[in-house]
């Protein structure tokens, strides 16, 4: 048939049932995205004769005859791979068009998944449209913003800012990869095409605990198509944990490739490899399983009992926070007491005890779990995956194959959001296997409703909490007692547990305090690394612990906190007295509590509703900047000519942002085919076409925290220049020699460090040779944007490496730790009679540090905060009386929509760590923690009914009011 798409007449023949999506991302249109295939999430939009469509519901026959246009031809026609206008080669380059530049200057994403059709969306309104872009905007979701720079967007609000060599620091530059974020030339994980890929689907478990007794694959492998079936007879005999710590040992190794047992539905139980996805699908289809069904057990306190069912037998428990003693499926155990608990309790004037659950909460990236493997000219099996982990995902892959690190290479394009969920391996290993049985290029990627069901949520918890405190508010006693469900799997047990139940309590002073935790293993779906790690649900029960105790005592729920929250000089202890290696590095809580009482007194917000009960909240939580037990990063930074460069590609000799060949300068075979390549080195707008350039080398990943463009302000702040002058490479085990990875908020205080480190030694080095040519001393020379002032003149830095590049390199092992703040503040409103809950006002003021880009970490508080909203008021993972998951897309899995999310006025805090790299801390999960809980005493002060639970659903809250 024939099809206009993007200024440019097509014939294609589309399959029986197929999508316009995919029809499309066949052609070479990769700025269509892949989010939920059920027209829920809108990554998919494009227009339609003009109209924005979401193009997983059109089937592709249904185009015939139209003109469609994607994020690529908005600004005008263009083929697949340009994301620009055509053009003469004389011709300078067309602008954007004006939503794509609205979006740049407002910097309107974070992970940019969603932003190729939230533009098309956009930039179909009329201005009717526009003053309502809660309805305007219901068909298209944004995991990671909070959608206040996406409203700024489209109302044309810019907030990024040019930085010069003089001042990068502290200014809202915007992310290198903006413009091809915007106009759909980023590469995500899928964003290629590939010569002779496979394409892998899988056969899932309908039991929540067999044996599998057999399998025939016989009627899969006779039809077309089907190239290979793997069954736990294919694997290694080895086990594993999906989750990725610096220590593998962290974590209990519990895991098979593919086991013959399962153990929760929704486990892989065998995988079809074939030409097609079609035949992938018919294949898995094909395959016959004869299961024994074993007893199972879904609840932990069920489980512990001695005669529960055992989820695992001989299993070596994981090396943080171990079983201490023998019950039943335990996963992880932890224990601290300080003081006498029982004799604070004793002089206590009053105590407070309760118990607090909260729920399985999905991380709902947008970009799902998956992965491409193949074989490069050298013979290494490369894997590009959606992970936060690249570096541990390669050392788990040589242990699992027994391959040498030299074998193997692992990379990551630009990811589509993780949330701590894409700290697993979860998809590579089989990937891993299938390239290695089969000789050619695999590619595996989740459906929504596999994310839903078989990858892995935030951990469900019981929190039993007991304060007691005089009648000053001074604690005098803290008792927790913490219940964890990991489910089927171990994954993050320990970690989880071990700190969920530390800043928690280690963020008051009390001589008395007495932790016991308890990780366990049901037979559900596994739980993992979730933001906040754990730390969400036990501040959920102390912070409104906190604020029971403050009513009892007549007390202000500020005053409460300030006298007993921790201040510089005050040891930090939480459940032991040990030496450790957190420091107060800066301390700005005591501002964070008056900026939110002053701004929540100051006038603003949104009038209540007539006949509404209206209250206010708040809850703080402290946070350690760094995770315990090892977190390392290196970083590598070269000063050369400009050209192309010889470390451009996240594929062996590919083009990776049209930057020219891989690391070992060979040449692949896939190399022809290759039409896109993800992150790839970033070149910023204002880097010369020649002269000196500085590339920067990181192991760190990119998915939305923003690390890009901070390491390219870090590194231009220690050598003079414009962040824009740093073109940068990362994620990639090619590109440096370890990084432990994106997660605990690492991306800046740890990554970030190493580049700090590394971009000083290369000042060093150029000063060093500066003075060497112009017969000075080092000190007497001065390093500015692209020359170094000597006595008597200047030197070119293109004339300064005329006789060859500088390189220097960098390292930061992720010790001493740094703490962190954030308070949280609401006015809430609540209707009586149906106990629907409005927002009126959401303060939220953190303790940041040195802000290096404000736009940036305001985004990052904002997304933190809409993402606990939702966690706190609808989202629920919710599994039948089988084990089974109910909650299968987003139609039925609530994630915050733009009309969900109230503004939110974020305040940093004026501090300075002497930790961070120039002053900075991480603010990517802690934003997350104190939301339940200012939410829920927001509630209680409105309607006098404590929320022990989340979410809070107007069910629940009508219930409860009604019960108080």
């Amino acid at each position: 048939m024939r099809i206009v798409v993007n200024g440019h007449a097509e014939e294609v023949a589309p399959r029986p049932g197929q999508c316009l999506r995919t029809l499309l991302r066949e052609q070479g249109w990769f700025g269509v995205k892949k989010g939920c295939d059920a027209g829920d999430c809108g990554a998919c939009t494009v227009h339609l004769d003009g109209e924005p469509i979401h193009s997983c519901l059109l089937p592709a026959f249904r185009a015939e005859g139209r003109s469609v246009t994607t994020i690529e031809g908005l600004s005008g026609p263009c083929r697949p791979g340009q994301g620009v206008p055509d053009r003469a080669p004389d011709r300078a380059p067309d602008p954007l068009h004006p939503m794509q530049a609205a979006f740049v200057a407002a910097q309107g994403f974070q992970c940019g998944f969603c932003t190729p059709g939230m533009i098309m969306t956009a930039a179909s309104l009329d201005q009717g449209q526009k003053r309502d872009l809660g309805a305007a905007l219901k068909g298209n979701l944004c995991r990671c913003t909070g959608y206040r720079a996406i409203r700024d967007a489209i109302a044309g609000i810019a907030s990024a800012e040019a930085a010069t060599a003089s001042d990068p620091i502290g200014r809202s530059v915007p992310a290198p990869a903006a413009p091809d974020i915007v106009s759909g030339r980023a590469g995500y994980t899928f964003d290629l095409a590939m010569p002779g890929l496979l394409h892998m689907r899988v056969l899932r478990s309908d039991h929540a605990h067999a044996r599998i007794v057999a399998i025939d694959r016989a009627a899969a492998l006779a039809l077309p198509g089907v190239v290979a079936v793997l069954t736990h007879a294919d694997v290694p005999n080895l086990r594993f944990s999906t989750g990725r710590h610096e220590n593998p040992a962290d974590d209990a190794p519990d895991t098979r490739v593919l086991d013959d047992t399962v153990r929760f539905v929704g486990q892989r139980v065998a995988a079809v490899v074939a030409e097609t996805e079609a035949a992938a699908e018919a294949g898995v289809r094909a395959l016959a399983v004869a299961y024994e069904p074993l007893p199972a057990v879904f609840d932990p306190e069920d489980a512990m009992r001695p005669d529960a069912p055992r989820v695992h037998g001989g299993v070596v428990s994981g090396a943080d926070a171990p079983p201490q003693a023998f019950r039943a499926n335990l996963a992880a155990e932890a224990h601290g007491l300080v003081g006498d608990v029982e004799a604070g309790f004793a002089e206590a004037h009053r105590i407070h005890e309760g118990t607090y659950l909260s729920q399985r909460v999905q991380h709902a990236h947008l970009e799902t779990h998956g992965a491409i493997g193949w074989r490069d000219a050298d013979g290494r099996l490369v894997i590009r995956s959606s992970t936060q982990v690249p570096f541990l995902t390669r050392d788990a892959l040589c242990t699992l194959f027994g391959l040498d690190r030299s074998q193997v290479r692992v990379m990551a394009a630009r990811v589509g959001g993780g949330f701590g969920g894409k700290q697993e391996m979860l998809t590579e290993d089989l990937v891993a296997l299938a390239v290695l049985r089969t000789g050619r290029p695999v590619k595996w990627e989740l459906t929504r409703q596999e994310q839903f069901t078989a990858t892995t949520t935030r951990h469900p918890m019981r929190v039993r909490v007991k304060l007691g405190a005089r009648a000053d508010g001074t604690l005098t006693a803290i008792q927790l007692d913490v219940v964890s469900n990991t489910g089927a799997y171990g994954n993050h047990a320990g970690g989880v547990l071990h700190h969920g139940t530390n800043e928690v309590i280690g963020a008051y002073r009390c001589p008395n305090k007495r932790v016991d935790g308890y990780a366990v293993y049901t037979h559900t779906l596994p739980a993992g690394a979730f933001r906040g790690y754990g730390l969400s649900q036990t501040i959920f029960a102390v912070e409104s612990a906190m604020d029971e105790l403050a009513r009892d005592l007549g007390l202000d729920p500020y005053a409460m906190r300030r006298r007993n929250a921790v201040r510089p000089g005050d040891p930090m202890v939480s459940t032991s007295l040990e030496p450790h290696d957190v420091e107060y590095g800066s301390y700005g809580l005591d501002q964070c509590l008056d900026l939110a009482e002053r701004a929540m007194a100051a006038p603003g917000g949104d009038p209540a509703p007539e006949g509404w009960r209206v209250g206010e909240g708040m809850a703080m939580a402290m946070i350690d900047t760094i995770p315990p037990r090892g977190h390392f990063s290196d970083a590598r930074i070269r000063l050369s000519l400009s050209g192309p460069s010889d470390r451009g590609s996240l594929l062996p000799g590919g083009a990776g942002q049209g930057e020219g060949r891989g690391l070992s300068g060979a040449s692949s075979s896939l190399t022809p085919a290759l039409s896109r390549t993800g992150e790839g080195v970033r070149r910023g707008d204002g880097d010369p076409s020649d002269g000196a350039v500085y590339e920067l080398s990181v192991g760190t990943a990119e998915f939305g925290n923003g690390t890009t463009t901070v390491h390219a302000q870090i590194a231009a702040a220690a050598l003079g220049t414009a962040p824009d002058r740093i073109r940068i490479r990362a994620s990639d085990t090619d590109a440096v020699g370890h990084d432990t990875g994106a997660y605990g908020s690492t991306g800046i205080v740890v990554a970030g460090r190493a580049t700090l480190n590394a971009a000083e030694a290369l000042a060093r080095a150029i000063l060093t040779r500066a003075a060497a040519q112009a017969g000075a001393a080092a000190a007497d020379c001065r390093l500015e944007a692209d020359h170094v002032i000597v006595p008597g003149g200047r030197i070119a830095l293109a004339d300064l490496i005329a006789e060859g590049p500088l390189e220097a390199e960098g390292r930061a092992d992720g010790s001493p730790r740094s703490v962190a703040f954030n308070v949280q503040a609401f006015r809430v409103a609540v209707h009586p009679g149906t106990g629907e809950v409005r927002i009126l006002r959401s303060v939220h003021a953190a303790d940041a540090g040195r802000v290096i880009n404000p736009m940036q970490c305001r985004g990052q508080v904002e997304g933190g905060v809409a993402q606990a909203l939702g966690a706190a008021l609808y989202e629920d993972v919710r599994l039948d009386e089988a084990g089974r998951v109910i909650t299968q897309t987003f139609r039925n899995y609530h994630i915050p929509a733009c009309a969900d999310v109230p503004a939110t006025e974020v305040l940093f805090a004026d501090t300075h760590d002497s930790i961070g790299p120039l002053g900075a801390k991480s603010m990517s999960e802690s934003p997350f923690n104190p939301v339940a809980p200012a939410l829920a005493n927001a509630i209680r002060d409105a309607t006098g009914a404590r929320l022990t639970a989340t979410p809070f659903a107007p069910d629940r809250i009508f219930r409860d009011v009604g019960a108080a």
